[in-house]
C-alpha cells in the first residue's frame, strides 16, 4: 500500500506523461505472466515507449486536468499505458503482441489530442509509419517520372519513324 507522500509522486508522476506525450496507448494485461510483460516492455522501449502497469484510482486523479482526462473511464481492471511520440509504432508493437498473446487487450487511447476507441487504435496499427509513408510518396514521384519520361521519348520515337517528306512528293503551290 502507498503512503500519502507515495501517491502524491504518483500523481504528479502520470500527469507529467500524460501531458508530454503525443501518444497514449491503454492496455489490459490481465493472464499475462512477468515473462511476457518483460517481453513487451523490451520490444516497446527498443522503440522509445515507455510501458507502465497503472493503479486505476489514482491514475484517474493524475488523469483529472490533462489532455487525456477522456480516457479515464477505460481504467477498470489490471491496465497499463503505453506511452510514446509515435502513435503508430506504439499501436503496431501492441496490436501485434495481442494477436499472438490473447491475454493483452487494447482498449482505447489518443493521438495527437483525439480520442481512440479500441477500432481506432488498430486502425491506426495499420497506417504506414512516417519512414515508409516518405518512401511511398518517393516511389510514386519516381514512377511518375520515370512514366513521363518513357511517355515522351516513345513520341519522339514514332515522329522519328515517320518518311521523311520530300519537295517532289508535296503539292506545288
Amino acid at each position: 500500500m502507498m503512503d500519502k507522500e507515495a501517491k502524491k509522486n504518483y500523481v504528479e508522476e502520470m500527469k507529467t506523461k500524460f501531458s508530454s506525450n503525443e501518444s497514449v496507448m491503454i492496455a489490459q494485461y490481465q493472464g499475462l505472466n512477468v515473462t511476457e510483460l518483460d517481453e513487451l516492455r523490451k520490444e516497446l522501449r527498443e522503440k522509445g515507449i515507455i510501458f507502465k502497469i497503472t493503479k486505476n484510482r489514482i491514475t484517474k486523479i493524475a488523469l483529472e486536468k490533462t489532455k487525456c482526462k477522456d480516457l479515464s473511464n477505460l481504467f477498470t481492471g489490471p491496465t497499463a499505458v503505453a506511452f510514446g511520440e509515435d502513435a503508430i509504432m506504439s499501436a503496431r508493437i501492441l496490436s501485434k503482441f495481442a494477436k499472438d498473446n490473447e491475454n493483452l487487450k487494447l482498449i482505447g487511447g489518443l493521438m495527437d489530442n483525439e480520442v481512440l476507441d479500441q477500432a481506432g487504435v488498430l486502425n491506426v496499427a495499420n497506417l504506414p509509419t512516417l519512414d515508409e509513408a516518405r518512401a511511398n510518396i518517393v516511389g510514386i514521384l519516381n514512377a511518375s517520372a520515370s512514366k513521363l519520361v518513357s511517355i515522351l521519348l516513345a513520341r519522339s520515337e514514332k515522329m522519328s519513324n515517320l518518311p521523311a517528306e520530300n519537295s517532289e512528293t508535296q503539292p506545288k503551290e
